[in-house]
């Protein structure tokens, strides 16, 4: 059973206020907490290593799967592997994420790969945030790897957002396109204090007709660290489109990487990349309205991550 700070964590990495309804997989601290499954969508724990396979079957519409992770305990370190196969037609929303709550000396790190395998027409919108606090010295650290494979007419969208309490994050995600096939990703990122996280998107687009469209706005405060890292690759007519957006503060540092690769000569890739500090404008007006600078700030920044 969970106690009342992973339930809390939940409400943070999963907006779970109470048991979700549906399909679920609850892990706690290295272990699996909590399951359900339902007709359409099968959860099995993997034989070989740690992990879930999810089954969802074809034509599956109006259900939901949440997946989340909370972590408690300091000086926990895992690697988690997760399998999502999607059935033809189906049409599913899928809830995943991490909370770490670290009150100890040691780090406390989750690694999690998943990977998806969509079959031709399904659709499915994924869902991942990720957050930390604690008292204690040692660090939250959070690696999520995404794998995707997108066939014939498949589509999915991508949110995944960072705004507190993680000190390192290496997110990566690999992904290819069949024909007709669409990856929809908004990335959103806030780091302070003496935190890093990197960022890298990989899109092979091997269809005729198929799209990739990879936003990422962020915050940089303090002496933080950040680094956007994206590709997408053009081997067939297509459509891509990568784009960074990021406001920098006091001391930090952001490096901003998008790169094309046309390799058909009816691929149409677009990059876009700005970095700059908020603007003083939007300071005075907020300002002259009653709010202090730091308030100003604050309403800025949240309008620009929301």
């Amino acid at each position: 059973m969970l106690d009342a700070v992973q339930r809390r964590i939940l409400e943070e990495v999963a907006d779970l206020h109470e048991t979700p309804i549906g399909a679920y997989n609850i892990r706690a601290n290295g272990q699996s907490a909590e399951r359900q499954t339902t007709a359409n969508v099968d959860i099995v724990t993997k034989a070989d290593r740690s992990g879930i396979d999810v089954h969802i079957l074809p034509h599956t519409t109006n259900e939901s799967v949440h997946i989340p992770v909370v972590i408690s305990e300091s000086g926990i370190e895992e690697i988690v592997y997760n399998d999502f196969y999607v059935g033809e037609g189906a049409d599913v929303v899928i809830v995943a994420g991490c909370g770490i709550h670290n009150c100890g000396d040691q780090d406390s790190s989750h690694n999690g790969i998943h990977r998806f395998f969509l079959s031709r027409g399904a659709r499915i919108k994924y869902v991942e945030k990720h957050y930390g606090e604690g008292d204690g010295n040692g660090q939250n650290i959070m690696n999520p790897t995404t794998e995707v494979y997108l066939e014939e007419d498949a589509v999915m969208e991508m949110e995944t957002v960072q705004i507190k309490g993680v000190d390192s994050t290496d997110r990566r995600m690999i992904a290819t396109l069949a024909k007709g096939a669409k990856l929809i990703v908004r990335e959103r990122l806030m780091t302070h204090g003496q935190q890093s996280a990197i960022s890298y998107y990989h899109v092979d687009m091997n269809g005729e007709g198929c799209s990739c469209d990879l936003v990422s706005r962020s915050v940089a405060r303090d002496e933080s660290y950040q680094k956007f890292d994206s590709l997408i690759v053009g081997n067939a007519p297509c459509t891509g489109h990568t784009e960074c957006d990021a406001i920098i503060m006091d001391s930090a540092r952001v490096l901003a990487v998008p790169q094309l690769d046309a390799n058909n000569i009816d691929a149409s890739l677009i990059h876009e990349a700005a970095i700059g500090k908020i603007a003083g404008e939007q300071l005075i007006k907020l300002m002259t309205l009653g709010l202090s600078e730091a308030e100003a700030e604050e309403q800025i920044i949240q309008g620009f991550l929301k």
